[in-house]
């Protein structure tokens, strides 16, 4: 066996574990210091992006149980499946809330944490049917609004979008009810899985359609109509990001696009700055906007100008020649 090397095939004696503990445990500290942190998520748990998967699984599940529910689900019993599902999610979840409350709460008694995690979840939880209904009109809007859809339940099993929107409006409640983080949790869960990036503060009016949906973006302060259709692609941006007198970016200012109600904005488009799209416009593919347009704006990239050149021209130019030469005006067996 070679010098230095153990049973196990692990290197010894070229670090010091001893002294990287130490090293790192100052590094955390000048860290904490530095931004003023004296507890961080962490120091009592932290929000499970896992477990937090999970409990996003069975809500979908309870929303929709017939569809997004496990298989053993039938018309007979899907009551008592939502009823012992949201039983089980909501106590996990309300766990997942204190966890974060515990740090943004800090200083106060555990009695306050809990009766701010209560208020939270108990509020979430009667919001549901409202979201149920709300999740309705946007699975409608895009059987009606893709041609290539055959069913509402096509549309709520397959299209990625849905997924998107349905941890959407779920992460948007607890963000506006004070649980941000295990909100923007949710929602990089449902980016992770579909490339939709939906900022949870971002406010999204009904009958909300995403088609293709790959790489769009919707910032944190955007506020997006009714019946509004955005296509693969979309950004709904910030133009800019102010900074306050130490050059730190100032927070949550109103940084994004309003969308207003029917707009559509075709694949690539790019949307920034705290401007309005008016009413029943359509914004068309790979536009860069900037500027507030009026309702029934119809804006447009310019048309890029370009030849039409034969292939055979530029590649085989002996075929050409070929076929001009053919005394019969078919051409020769090229």
């Amino acid at each position: 066996m070679a010098d230095g090397q153990a049973d196990d095939g692990i290197v010894e004696g070229y670090w010091d574990i001893a002294a990287l503990t130490a090293e790192l445990g100052a590094a955390r500290s000048r860290w904490r210091q530095a931004q003023q942190h004296h507890a961080e998520y962490g120091a009592e748990g932290f929000p499970s992006r896992d477990n937090l998967t999970k409990i996003m699984q069975s809500l979908c599940g309870a929303l929709f149980p017939l569809r997004l529910g496990p298989s053993f689900v039938r018309l007979h019993n899907e009551d008592a499946y939502v009823a012992e599902t949201l039983q089980t999610v909501l106590s996990r979840l309300y766990g997942q809330i204190r966890l974060e409350l515990i740090y943004a709460l800090k200083g106060e008694p555990a009695e306050a944490v809990d009766r701010e995690a209560a208020r939270i979840i108990a509020a979430f939880a009667h919001s549901l049917p409202t979201l149920r209904a709300l999740l309705d009109t946007d699975v409608d809007a895009a059987f009606l609004g893709d041609p290539a859809a055959r069913s509402v339940d096509e549309v709520l099993i397959c299209y990625p979008s849905m997924l998107a929107i349905i941890h959407h409006r779920l992460a948007h409640r607890l963000h506006q009810l004070g649980a941000p983080l295990v909100a923007r949790i949710m929602s990089e869960i449902a980016h992770g899985k579909t490339g939709i990036d939906i900022h949870p503060g971002a406010n999204i009016g009904r009958s909300f359609f995403i088609d293709h949906g790959t790489g769009v973006v919707i910032g944190e302060t955007a506020i997006v109509g009714d019946r509004v259709r955005l296509y693969q692609g979309v950004t709904l941006g910030a133009r800019s990001f102010p900074a306050d007198g130490k050059g730190a970016l100032e927070k949550a200012l109103p940084r994004h696009p309003i969308i207003e109600d029917d707009v559509v904005v075709y694949a690539g488009a790019t949307v920034l700055g705290r401007i309005i799209v008016g009413s029943r416009s359509v914004i068309g593919g790979n536009v860069w906007l900037t500027d507030s347009v009026p309702a029934d704006s119809n804006v447009r990239q310019a048309k890029a100008h370009y030849e039409v050149t034969s292939r055979a021209q530029v590649s085989a130019p002996h075929r050409v020649h070929a076929m001009l030469e053919s005394t019969d005006g078919v051409g020769e067996n090229i």
